[in-house]
């Protein structure tokens, strides 16, 4: 099973679209995937169109609002062929206040050690990152091998990467086996030279795990209002081409693939 965080110490790059649309695709195509929504704001199940009664909080605790028990296995909520999801929310802010409270020696590994499927449960885990750095964030790093950060090619792009490296070494530290391998770069214009000028940029100090730009498309922005993947909204949008590359580089383990729809 592979575990990839999706992750930026910058907010609004296109993480949860980038997650959500990954997760979606990665189980079209037969592969069985979890997607773990870490942020506060909770949307992921919002762009899937769904409403989960429970989440990742009661997964951890095992705690309903009223102190009973729930089992995990209810947490999880199915709402697409192969794909699952475990929701956010504001509840994840008691959640960070209920790690703290842990022991020194289990509070940042707390979710490695609880989300562990049976053997060929799930092919996927993904988690959808909240940007900056807390107690939540360290279990997430500590739970996950792999890192994709989205960025995005508008503005400073680079600053919110120095930012995660050094979130990433401190987490590297504990996890061993934790890596950055995909930089995504998003909100691609190619009429700006701005964007081409921050590509550039990433080429030159990332030509390894660099992947094909996500292109700036309206599509994109509007599949999660209706509820959808961008490959449910609008198959033919450039968006979906985009996220389709993504998804074949990562199948292939991060080899660049070539497009051929």
């Amino acid at each position: 099973m592979r575990k990839i965080a999706v992750a930026m110490a910058k907010g609004g790059v296109g993480k949860t679209t980038t997650a959500v649309n990954l997760a979606y695709g990665l189980a079209s195509g037969g592969k069985r995937v979890l997607l773990v929504d870490c942020d506060t704001q909770g949307q992921v199940a919002k762009f899937l169109g769904e409403k989960p009664a429970y989440g990742l909080y009661e997964f951890i605790t095992e705690r309903l609002e009223d102190g009973q028990f729930i089992s995990r296995n209810a947490t999880i909520h199915g709402c697409r062929p192969n794909l699952w999801i475990l929701d956010g929310g504001i509840r994840l802010v008691e959640l960070k206040n209920w790690l703290g409270e842990q022991s020194r020696e289990n509070r940042q590994t707390i979710l490695s050690q609880k989300l562990v499927p049976k053997d060929g449960a799930l092919d996927y885990l993904i988690f959808d990152c909240a940007p900056g750095w807390d107690v939540l964030s360290v279990n997430i790093l500590m739970a996950a091998d792999e890192v994709l950060c989205p960025v995005a090619l508008q503005g400073p792009s680079l600053q919110g990467l120095k930012t995660f490296f050094r979130y990433l070494q401190s987490a590297q530290k504990l996890n061993s086996d934790l890596r950055l391998e995909y930089i995504l770069p998003t909100m691609f214009d190619r009429r700006t030279r701005h964007s081409h000028d921050n590509l550039m940029q990433l080429k030159k100090y990332f030509s390894r795990q660099l992947c094909d730009p996500v292109h700036h498309n309206v599509r994109l922005s509007e599949a999660p209002a209706h509820g959808q993947t961008i490959f449910e909204y609008d198959p033919r949008a450039r968006g979906a081409r985009d996220y389709r590359k993504l998804i074949r580089r990562i199948m292939n383990h991060g080899a660049p693939q070539k497009e051929n729809t």
